[in-house]
């Protein structure tokens, strides 16, 4: 059975669908341009971030959801707000680890066919259209990257900041990849591109993997506060809270 499109599809569709006349052209231009106007306003104020790259089909009784809730409660105890996808999974499991030390919680929301509502543990948030324009929005605001298990959305949001990382188009912000086990195939698959001369050494060290909160808490204090000359503002645990 086909499935009906949204107009967001089919807009997207026909402008991916080659050159278009030149008014319609136009027309997308525009309206991009005034979405990300939009969600620079609406995100002005958020402060230094980090953001959570992570699957949105994992439920809070898995054991992934536990670690992201708690590794992000420990890095918003730091003074960071929390950005994710928005999403449910993964993504609310690092903005409800944010809120429940009274952290801050922002996420960038996508629109898709079939709707993705933003979870209930943001303090912010804004919708786009375009992936593109949420990778934008996720990157700008970080000093951190933090890679939870997660498919290809994980992947595509990791290896645009990589690359963006080794290009130079952004400082040598640290990336941190959570669950070695998880990602075997993936760090063997980056070791073959080194060895097949694809990258070079300094390529696979710009990012750091561990299963170990309290290690990637010490790396986030040495390479995204100190070495920016960061100041946010730490968070208390509210009483009553987790």
């Amino acid at each position: 059975m086909m499935q009906h499109k949204t107009q967001t599809d089919i807009s997207e569709i026909q402008f991916l669908e080659g050159p278009q006349s030149r008014f319609t052209e136009l027309k997308f231009i525009l309206a991009t341009l005034f979405e990300l106007i939009r969600c620079f306003r609406k995100l002005y104020n958020i402060g230094p971030c980090i953001t959570f790259f992570g699957s949105a089909r994992f439920n809070e009784d898995h054991p992934y959801y536990d670690f992201t809730r708690k590794a992000a409660g420990e890095y918003a105890k730091l003074g960071f707000t929390i950005m994710t996808g928005g999403g449910p999974g993964l993504m609310e499991a690092a903005n409800r680890g944010a809120k429940e030390v009274g952290g801050k919680s922002v996420g960038c929301n996508i629109k898709l066919p079939v709707d993705q509502m933003p979870n209930s543990y943001l303090d912010k948030w804004v919708e786009t259209k375009h992936f593109f324009i949420r990778k934008i929005l996720l990157v700008k605001y970080s000093f951190a990257f933090f890679v939870m298990p997660g498919g290809f959305g994980t992947l595509d949001e990791y290896f645009e900041a990589l690359t963006l990382i080794q290009t130079g188009k952004i400082k040598n912000f640290p990336i941190i990849i959570f669950n070695a086990q998880y990602h075997r195939a993936l760090i063997e698959h980056i070791n073959l591109m080194k060895q097949q001369g694809t990258i070079n050494d300094a390529d696979s060290k710009l990012f750091m993997i561990t299963d170990d909160i309290e290690e990637a808490r010490l790396f986030i204090i040495e390479h995204s506060i100190k070495h920016y000359g960061l100041k946010p503002k730490i968070q208390q645990i509210p009483i009553g809270r987790i």
